[in-house]
Order: C-alpha cells, then sequence, then structure tokens
C-alpha cells in the first residue's frame, strides 16, 4: 500500500472552490489532523459548503503521504534496499510550553542528556537555542554568543574537535532571495541540561563558526546534519527541482571560509530537514509533506547511502512542518512545526515497531 496524495495539490482545488465560505477554524483542524472523516461529517463547520468541498476535506483527513509500512519507494534509484522499518501511528505528545518559540525551524535530540531536545526560530529572533523535553516542557534559553540570527533554518548535534564530547551545530543556511555569498554553521559544546529542571536562561560560550560559500553559487538551505563516524557535516539545498548535497569534511575550518564539496543532486524538492541516527546507520531528508529515509551499509558513506532507494516514513503533514529528529536512543522520530494560521505548535512522535517477524 502507498499514499499517493499531496497535501499541497489539494490548495490549487481550495482556490478554485469556495475558500472564503471554509471556517479558518475547520482550516486549521483540518490541517493539524484533529478532524477524523466522521468527524468531519457531522461538524457544524460545513453546513454552507458545496459538497465537492466537503469531499476535499474528507480526503485531506485520510492517512497522508509516506502512511506506509511497506516496501514503496519515491520513484526507486539507486541501489535495492533493505527493508523498510515500521512506525508506529503518530503520536501528540505535548503542546510546546515555551510561547516565545513560534517558528521551530529545526529540531535535534540531545546525544548528552537523553529526553532533551534542541530548538530554535526561523529569521527575526536573537541568537538563541532552546531546549525541551519530549513532552514539550521549556527547559532553558541558551543564547550563543558571538553569533547573530539572520536566517537559521536548522539544528544538529554530533561529534566535533574534543573526542568524547557532543557539540550543537546552528545552521545559519538559509537565504531565501539569494542574497549571501557566504553562509555559516555555528558550533558549540553542547552543555548539560536535566530533563526534568526548570527552566533556566544561560549563554554558551566557546563558539566556533565555520564559514562557507557554494562552489555553484548562492543557495538556500534548510538541512543539515553531521555524520558520528566521520565529523562530517552534511548540507542540503531547498528550492531546486533536484536538490544538491554538499560535504564540509572533517577538520572544519573555523578561520576563513571554505567551500564544501558539491556531491551531486537527488530527485527531491523542498528539502526543509535532515537528520542521522546516532549510529550512523539510518539517514533522513525531510520535504513539507513527506520523510525520505536511505538506510547505510557498513562501508558506505553518506553520499552512497543516498544512492540507493528512498522509502516514505510516515508522516501527518503539519501547517508548516520544517523539523525533524530521530530519538537519542533510535527507536523513534520527532517532528514540529512553526505556528500559522493560529495553530499551536505540538511536539509529535512516531515509535518504531519490531519487523514482520521479529
Amino acid at each position: 500500500m502507498r499514499c499517493k496524495y499531496n497535501v499541497n495539490d489539494y490548495g490549487i482545488v481550495f482556490t478554485a472552490m469556495s475558500w472564503p465560505v471554509i471556517s479558518e477554524n475547520l482550516l486549521d483542524k483540518v490541517h493539524n489532523h484533529m478532524l477524523n472523516p466522521i468527524m468531519l461529517y457531522k461538524s457544524k463547520d460545513i453546513r454552507s459548503i458545496s459538497a465537492s468541498t466537503v469531499l476535499v476535506l474528507l480526503i485531506l483527513t485520510l492517512p497522508p503521504l509516506g502512511c506506509s509500512h511497506g516496501d514503496d519507494t519515491d520513484g526507486g534509484w539507486g541501489r535495492t534496499p533493505a527493508p523498510t522499518p515500521r512506525f508506529g501511528e503518530r503520536e501528540n505528545v505535548g503542546m510546546l510550553e515555551f510561547d516565545p518559540i513560534d517558528e521551530a525551524s529545526g529540531l535535534a535530540a540531545s546525544r548528552r542528556n537523553p529526553g532533551v531536545l534542541w530548538t530554535h526560530n526561523d529569521s527575526g529572533d536573537e541568537p538563541r537555542i532552546f531546549a525541551l523535553n519530549e513532552q514539550g516542557k521549556h527547559l532553558g534559553v541558551y543564547s550563543i554568543l558571538n553569533a547573530t540570527a539572520q536566517d537559521w533554518e536548522d539544528i544538529a548535534v554530533g561529534p566535533g574537535p574534543a573526542e568524547g564530547r557532543q557539540y550543537i551545530y546552528i545552521g545559519e543556511t538559509g537565504d531565501n532571495k539569494a542574497r549571501y555569498e557566504t553562509r555559516t554553521i555555528y558550533r558549540v559544546p553542547e552543555p548539560v541540561v536535566r530533563s526534568d529542571q526548570e527552566p533556566i536562561v544561560s549563554a554558551l560560550s566557546g563558539v566556533e563558526a565555520i564559514r562557507y560559500h557554494y562552489p555553484d553559487g548562492k543557495r538556500d538551505a534548510e538541512a543539515i546534519f553531521v555524520d558520528p563516524l566521520t565529523r562530517d557535516i552534511y548540507v542540503t539545498s531547498k528550492r531546486e527541482e533536484r536538490v544538491a548535497v554538499y560535504r564540509l569534511p572533517w577538520p572544519q575550518d573555523t578561520s576563513g571560509v571554505s567551500t564544501p564539496i558539491k556531491l551531486g543532486t537527488l530527485p527531491l524538492t523542498k528539502v526543509n530537514s535532515g537528520d542521522i541516527t546516532p549510529s550512523g546507520r539510518e539517514i533522513v531528508l525531510k520535504t513539507y509533506d513527506a520523510i525520505y529515509y536511505w538506510t547505510r551499509g557498513e562501508d558506505q558513506s553518506v553520499w552512497d547511502a543516498l544512492q540507493g532507494k528512498a522509502r516514505l516514513l510516515p508522516y501527518y503533514p503539519e501547517v508548516q512542518g520544517e523539523s525533524f529528529a530521530w530519538r537519542h536512543n533510535e527507536q523513534g522520530y520527532f517532528t514540529l512545526s512553526e505556528e500559522k494560521k493560529r495553530v499551536p505548535a505540538f511536539l509529535y512522535y512516531y515509535p518504531r515497531q519490531p519487523l514482520d517477524g521479529d
């Protein structure tokens, strides 16, 4: 089984139909998948809507792209993959407690502090990151010293200069209008945070700036991750019909401006998040309506793995979903969205399930 519809396609349908008479409350519920088809049919919000519009709304409440647990792929490029992992139904684990997190544009699970997640706002905020636990409880605000925040788009956790330490990587990689010659990834040692602590305000020192410019012109990029096996940094562009993947090899230059290696392109577009498991064996790139998944063999590089077939993982598209993070123990993954159309941001979790026969 494979779910074939694309939520973005239905925006065209709505525009051509009676959009003004559909209440914002109903649209918010549909976009956030708070209604199932029976609830929608009984809803008083649809009394003045045409039958065709109701049909489209009902379709939007069906399981979205990527709901299959089977072996389907998107187009199928590269070699035959390993069995697709299984993940359970989406769990709403909590609404974000801290109101200033209103444009969550990245998400990463702490490796040093089990049960702690890191996020940040999109452009327009101060250079700061937020700690929360796996239920959305606010744990603290951490300013990043000697950093600027033009357009932060993703965050990652991984190894760095000091053996045995974990670092937070913050991607100042956004460039909607292709204005910036140089982009920056900030690297800072990860602090100790308890998943049950009272919220604190702190500042992180020891920040290093990894500045770079692309070998093929200005790019908007919203997905970064750090290979835990090699310490290389990977950046994926967003807006091209075939997005490009770049590698900043270890050790990264923190004194000048480097040029990443362009590895090639992938048949995806609108990539807005990426992550790799702590073991380095599972890789994800996320778009607004799908999560693409690759496995990595024992002796494979990240790029070699990305030449394999991409599988779709379960995902219910969110209003402005731009964040994905593997859980620290690899037993599931989290997604998070910006707050749009007055829909609050919820933290969602998809638990890993045993494969058939396990």
